[in-house]
């Protein structure tokens, strides 16, 4: 059975005070921590590329787990709409390079965003158990840095730059469950880039995740067999204090088990999710969590994690 077995991140120590940005827009303390929820945004360097940010998390995953050696990594997935240069080569070759992971790796991206992390690790537990696989990555990297106009006070507030990497493999330390999917590409509109530029319509996205993402929580519930209760935590993408904060009240359970935290990372598109388990989970005595991803597309995927 393959599932988590350990998470690792990078978040840069550089990046942008919220509160000057803040400042240049009007906006006031009230509004960056209750809607936004980010007083900083961590930014790349200049010279750092999608690949790098990779290596820096798998790099500390190494560090952390002493007994995962580079040479038993079977396949490496990177989830990014950024990824290096122009985007060809795909970025997962690049980081087995770099990482000097053995050739027979099965390296390829997955161009998802903010739904990534979870059509990530059961496209990775799919593929893995279907070739006989031992040791897979997952990495979230997509730094919005690359592609967000500073001066879009709708944008540049929102977004800072990470990357986290998830061990799947056998023996895990949490389990994948059930999950639910969802696409609605007519929605493409409200989150794209034209011309290398990023644009987002806030409102449909807002009224998008609170449409669809409580009620896909009980759907995804109801197919487990299992009602809120049975849940110890909701990890759902930190696209805003706002959103987050809306999704938990109309949810129609505990908020407080809804984890927010985004003050020092801000909406990192894929890695918020890992993140949140990295920090919050790994190392608690929950038991059943629940996540969802949800944004560029329009797509959404939730699922059940659970300890064996």
């Amino acid at each position: 059975m393959i599932g988590i077995k350990s998470i690792a991140s990078y978040v840069p120590v550089a990046g942008v005070d919220n509160y000057a940005q803040g400042a240049k827009f009007e906006k006031d303390e009230e509004f960056i921590l209750g809607k936004i929820g980010s007083a900083f945004l961590p930014r790349k360097d200049a010279g750092q590329e999608t690949s790098d940010l990779c290596v820096e998390a798998v790099n500390a995953l190494f560090a952390n787990n002493p007994d995962l050696k580079r040479e038993s990594i079977d396949a490496l997935i990177v989830v990014t709409q950024n990824g290096d240069e122009e985007g060809l080569p795909h970025t997962a070759a690049i980081v087995q390079d770099k990482l000097g992971l053995p050739t027979t790796v099965a390296a390829f991206d997955i161009s998802l965003g903010c739904s990534g992390y979870v059509y990530g690790i059961y496209a990775l537990k799919g593929f893995m158990e279907a070739a006989g696989l031992k040791n897979g990555l997952l990495i979230t990297a997509d730094p919005y840095s690359k592609i967000v106009d500073p001066e879009d006070r709708n944008t540049t507030m929102l977004f800072g730059d990470a990357a986290t990497v998830t061990w799947m493999g056998e023996q895990p330390v949490w389990e994948l469950g059930k999950a639910k999917f969802g696409t609605d590409g007519s929605g493409a509109p409200h989150l794209k880039v034209t011309d290398g530029v990023f644009y987002m319509n806030g409102r449909q996205v807002f009224n998008f995740a609170l449409l669809k993402v409580p009620a896909h929580l009980h759907q995804l519930l109801d197919d487990s067999g299992l009602n809120p209760d049975d849940i110890d935590a909701f990890c759902i993408h930190q696209g805003s204090a706002a959103i987050v904060d809306a999704v938990a009240r109309r949810f129609e359970g505990d908020p407080a088990k809804f984890v927010k935290d985004m003050v020092e990372t801000g909406n990192t598109v894929s890695s918020s999710i890992p993140l949140l388990l990295e920090k919050h989970v790994l190392d608690s005595n929950w038991n059943r969590i629940a996540i969802s991803g949800f944004g560029v597309g329009l797509s959404w995927g939730s699922a059940i994690i659970y300890r064996p």
